[in-house]
C-alpha cells in the first residue's frame, strides 16, 4: 500500500516531467529562434523582438526546470563538513536544510505571483513585440511552486527515514 509520502513524490515527479517537457519545448523554441534570426540577419531582415522572445523562453526554460533538477539531484550540491558529521547531526542539518530551501521557495513563488498580478494590473507589455509580461512571471512562480513543494517532499521523506542523508 502506497503511503501518503508516496503518492506526494509520485504527484511530485509527474508534476517536475510535465514541468520539464514544457522547459525543453523552450529550450528548442530559443534555439531554432536564435538560429532563424542568425540566418534572416544574414540578409539584412533579422525577427523582430526575438531578444525577447529568447528571453521569455530562458525564463520558462530556468522555472521549469527547478524541481526536475531537484527531484534527480542533478544540481550542485556541496557538502564538504556534512560527510565528517555523526549521522544524527548530518540527518538534522539536512532536515533543516530542505525545510529552510521549501519554505525559502514557496514565499517566492508567492511573491513572484503577487509581482505577476501587479504587472496584470498595470497592464506592462514588452518594449518590442508590446506583449504582456505577467504570463512568463505567473510560469516562473508555478517553477518556485513547484520546487518548495519537491523540497517539502524531501523533507518529509528524510523526516520518515525513506532516505538516508
Amino acid at each position: 500500500m502506497q503511503t501518503l509520502i508516496d503518492r506526494l513524490d509520485a504527484w511530485n515527479t509527474k508534476l517536475a516531467q510535465a514541468l520539464g517537457w514544457v522547459g525543453g519545448l523552450a529550450l528548442v523554441a530559443m534555439m531554432a529562434l536564435s538560429c532563424a534570426n542568425i540566418v534572416l540577419r544574414a540578409v539584412w531582415v533579422p525577427v523582430p523582438g526575438a531578444y525577447e522572445l529568447i528571453g521569455f523562453a530562458g525564463a520558462v526554460l530556468a522555472a521549469f526546470s527547478l524541481s526536475y533538477t531537484q527531484i534527480h539531484k542533478t544540481h550542485i550540491s556541496v557538502g564538504i563538513l556534512a560527510g565528517r558529521l555523526p549521522k544524527i547531526l548530518r540527518r538534522t542539518c539536512s532536515l533543516a536544510a530542505t525545510l529552510a530551501s521549501s519554505l525559502l521557495f514557496l514565499v517566492v513563488a508567492e511573491e513572484t505571483f503577487s509581482w505577476g498580478l501587479y504587472l496584470e494590473r498595470t497592464g506592462e507589455l514588452s518594449e518590442t513585440l508590446i506583449i504582456p509580461y505577467h504570463p512568463v512571471v505567473f510560469a516562473v512562480a508555478l517553477g518556485c511552486l513547484l520546487l518548495g513543494f519537491s523540497m517539502f517532499t524531501d523533507f518529509l521523506k528524510i523526516l520518515s527515514g525513506k532516505v538516508k542523508v
